[in-house]
Order: structure tokens, then sequence, then C-alpha cells
């Protein structure tokens, strides 16, 4: 009888149907899929509508700021200047950039040129020049909620090697996104990024990857591109993570320097980043 009046309740989600009706067919198949070794996520990573509202409103603002990076980001700028448009553009909307001072980050964005791979400084004294081709990673703390997107500024003219380069991992986005399909290991995408950049000639960094983002800056699950197909979390509607491989143009081995990492042979690199939300379906892109 409790059992009975616990499944007729309204349900966690927030949907306004009864826990019957709505989740309990997917708790039953995540369970069936943990019992058979699958690794899947706990409720805590299905989003409520609520959660989704407050993602999505975060998720527009993080997209304003790029934009307004993308309005004014030139040759001679200061990498301080693309830090001064997030914070202020940020703040202005009434949000927080999540960066700052995250685990002692002393800056609200992350802007990485050339051979950095990512977490690189805005610092004042280095500033863009033509040629240069350069990751703006912003993400937007709003009322609790994340998101987190990154894109590529080429500077000028940049050389064809650096432009195809670019335009390859946007194609690892898109072909990442291109395959997910709920109830699927992570591991898909892993592999549609792998042999994106492989076709090309490019490597795919491992040691850095995807993760959950939205109640949490970086929350569960990690997304490793070395993943092979079978590998890592099953995708399940609800779920929200960031897609951001980052593609080299020579090897994947890397050297850091406390927060900002490099391409241990000098060559470049270059990312993308989407957040995105498991449908039933596919995926939604919340933050481009």
């Amino acid at each position: 009888m409790l059992e009975k009046v616990l499944k007729g309740r309204p349900c966690f989600c927030g949907s306004g149907r009864s826990y019957r009706d709505c989740h309990e067919a997917v708790e039953k198949r995540i369970r069936d899929a943990g019992r058979r070794g699958a690794i899947v996520p706990g409720r805590k990573l299905l989003r409520t509508r609520a959660q989704l509202e407050g993602i999505r409103a975060s998720a527009g603002i993080n997209m304003r700021v790029l934009d307004a990076v993308a309005a004014e980001i030139q040759a001679g700028m200061p990498l301080s200047r693309i830090d001064e448009i997030v914070y202020e553009t940020t703040c202005a909307a009434g949000a927080v950039p999540a960066p700052l001072h995250y685990e002692g980050y002393p800056y609200s964005v992350c802007v990485s040129v050339n051979d950095q791979v990512c977490h690189g400084f805005p610092r004042r004294e280095t500033c863009l020049k033509t040629g240069d081709i350069v990751n703006v990673d912003c993400s937007t703390e709003y009322e609790g909620f994340f998101s987190d997107a990154s894109r590529m500024f080429e500077i000028g003219t940049v050389d064809a090697e650096a432009h195809r380069l670019v335009e390859n991992a946007r194609d690892c986005i898109a072909a990442a996104l291109s395959v997910i399909l709920p109830w699927q290991p992570m591991g898909v995408m892993s592999a549609a990024v792998q042999d994106c950049a492989h076709r090309a000639g490019f490597s795919v960094v491992t040691m850095y990857g995807g993760h959950g983002c939205g109640v949490e800056f970086h929350e569960d699950p990690f997304i490793d591109y070395g993943w092979k197909r079978t590998e890592g979390m099953l995708m399940v509607p609800g779920m929200t993570f960031t897609i951001e491989p980052m593609i080299n143009q020579g090897t994947s081995a890397l050297r850091e320097n406390g927060w900002e990492v490099y391409t241990r042979d000098g060559k470049l690199s270059a990312q993308w980043e989407v957040q995105v939300l498991v449908t039933e379906t596919g995926a939604e892109v919340l933050c481009r």
C-alpha cells in the first residue's frame, strides 16, 4: 500500500505528473542497466524542471557575454580587456563569472592563444596579433545555476593550417552531437570525436575533457575523449554536460605551467565547447 502511495505522489522532476507516470520507468531502466554492469547516473544528475529553467537562464547570459567578446576582439587588444568584458557584462546581468576565484583561479575567463590548450591567463602584457587563434572559455553562475561554453576566434587572416584546425575542432563538436542518443554510453561521443580529428590528421587531448554542469560548475560525469564506444556513463534524458574536445595540430602530449596548459611540441591547439541536455530523442544545445 505504501509503495502505491509513493508512486502516486508528484514526480521529483517537477513535471506535475505522478512519479509512476513520469520517472518510474526511467529509474527502473537505470537500475536494470546498473545491474548489468553499466555506469549509470544517480537521480542527482537528472535535472528537474526548475533546475533546467535556472540553467537556461544562466546559459542565456553566458552566450550574451561571449557575443560581447566577439563584438570587440581584435588585433592589438590586450588579453586583460577580454577579462574586463566578461566581468562587466556578466555582472551587469546580475550574474557571477564562475571561474573567478574557483579553486584559486584569479580571472573571470580563460583565454588560450595558439599553443595554449586551456586555462590561459588573460594577462595585460599579452596582446593579440594578426594570425593568432584564440579560445575564449566563458562560464556563468546565475542564481546558483551554471553554464559553460567556449568559442574560437581567428584574429585577422590566419594561415590555412590554423584555419583548418579551428574548423576541425568545430566539426568534432558536430560529430559528437550527431551521435547523442539516450541510453548509449558517452564513449560514442568520444569515438566520434576521435574519428573526426584523426581523419584530418590531428590529435585529441585525453588529459582534459567534458564534465557535468548545471547545478555545480564541475560535476559528474567526466567525459574522456580517449574512450572507446562502449565506455563511459550511460546518457539518460535529463542529464546536462559539456562537450569540449581539445584538438591539437601535432601530438596530444601536454606541458603545464601552473594553471596554464600548452602543447608539448609547441604546435597549435583549438577547442569549441557547448553545454547540452540529453532529451528523449538526442541532444538540445543549451549554451554555445
